[in-house]
């Protein structure tokens, strides 16, 4: 099997199984790992339709595992995986279909390309059983779509980061694989070329029309690369949907601190007022706590809950601020500024502490140091409610 781990470069296997009409990928299974470090288990169930799905989170979540028991690289102890109506593993049935068989394209951050070969012998590589000229015609065709087509010549231990990201992916996508998982392959890899390479796959698979699964656990990478989102934590699907419904709009404080909450606090409802669409709720703290209005969901007077505010989302003022739409505006001091690259993280205590970030220019500008006084101001619709 070469680097890209893909499932089709047996030449026997991809004569005789001819590719498939695009379909759902659908998966429930579990698989159970026991070492003296770590007891884990992956139980998940989830769905891949045709187009660009995201597979997000932590290290150690189980994303890996996920794809090598679709590829077939790993047995689950139990459930089924399917691919429309082919069926790829079933443990009642005791069907497991070799990998070979599977026709999944699986491209690693870890690319090793052969780099004895030219671009163009690295492209073509598991296509040996095709006649020469079908061979060439595919080879160019994926040359060109990914943009690579003047590297034919030349060998891979002489091309960019970028130009080999462009070689592996146009090698696996070559042998007309049926689904697609990609592990992290662009993690190295500067924006702009980053953007450049997933605009060419998604051009790619507008005629296509594959399931790509894509692990990540950038949330920008998520909102840029996705149309669906599956969150992964401790081996558990924690939720599913677009980008917004999961990642802007958490009900799980789990999901929240993966999509980069950085305030969460216990909070009691404390007033419900339907007519306006919103409620008054209590965060606990020194002197009575926060009152913080927000959207209404369901729960009446006295329920708890925890409320997600993202650091980027609340406005800071060292005059007290007026004529504002946002209906939440609370008083404060810094207590400590911190550089993180071009972001600045305010805490700023306020009967609790909430962290703020601000440009450089923005710190500058409004001279913030320890101690001086300051006014938050949060949009309702910036506080999140969720589960607790």
């Amino acid at each position: 099997m070469s680097d890209t781990r893909a499932a089709t470069d047996e030449a026997e296997s991809a004569h005789t199984i001819p590719p498939q009409p695009a379909a759902m990928l659908q998966a429930r299974f579990e698989k159970h790992f026991t070492s003296r470090q770590r007891d884990f288990l992956l139980n998940v169930d989830f769905e891949v339709p045709p187009g660009f799905t995201i597979l997000f989170g932590a290290s150690g979540a189980g994303k890996t595992t996920v794809l090598d028991c679709l590829a077939g690289l790993t047995t689950p102890d139990s459930g089924f995986i399917s691919l429309g109506e082919r069926t790829l593993f079933d443990s009642a049935r005791r069907t497991n279909m070799p990998t070979a068989h599977r026709r999944a394209g699986y491209v690693l951050q870890g690319l090793a390309l052969f780099p004895h070969m030219t671009v163009e012998q690295n492209v073509g590589y598991g296509l040996a059983h095709l006649p020469r000229d079908d061979r060439s015609k595919r080879v160019t065709s994926l040359l060109d779509a990914f943009r690579i087509s003047h590297l034919t010549r030349r060998r891979a231990r002489n091309i960019s980061g970028g130009e080999s990201q462009r070689v592996a992916l146009a090698r696996t996508l070559v042998t007309d694989p049926d689904f697609l998982l990609m592990d992290e392959p662009l993690a190295a890899l500067d924006a702009p070329t980053k953007a450049r390479i997933i605009e060419d796959l998604r051009e790619w698979n507008r005629t296509h029309g594959i399931p790509i699964l894509y692990v990540t656990h950038s949330r920008e990478e998520v909102f840029a690369l996705g149309e669906r989102v599956i969150v992964l934590d401790g081996g558990r699907v924690l939720a599913q949907g677009t980008p917004h419904e999961v990642l802007n709009a958490p009900h799980m404080e789990t999901v929240a601190q993966l999509a980069g909450f950085e305030n969460i606090f216990d909070a009691v409802v404390e007033a419900v007022r339907p007519e306006r669409g919103t409620m008054t709720c209590r965060i606990p703290g020194e002197a009575g706590g926060i009152l913080l209005e927000t959207p209404l969901v369901r729960g009446g007077v006295g329920s708890m809950l925890r409320i997600g505010i993202r650091a980027g989302d609340i406005l800071l003022a060292i005059t007290p601020p007026t004529g504002l739409s946002a209906r939440n505006v609370i008083p404060g001091r810094i207590h400590s500024l911190e550089q993180r690259d071009v972001i600045v993280s305010a805490q700023v205590r306020c009967r609790a502490v909430i962290e703020v970030h601000l440009t450089l220019a923005a710190r500058d500008a409004l001279d913030l140091t320890p101690g001086k006084e300051v006014w938050l101001v949060i949009k309702t619709h910036s506080c999140h409610l969720m589960q607790r």
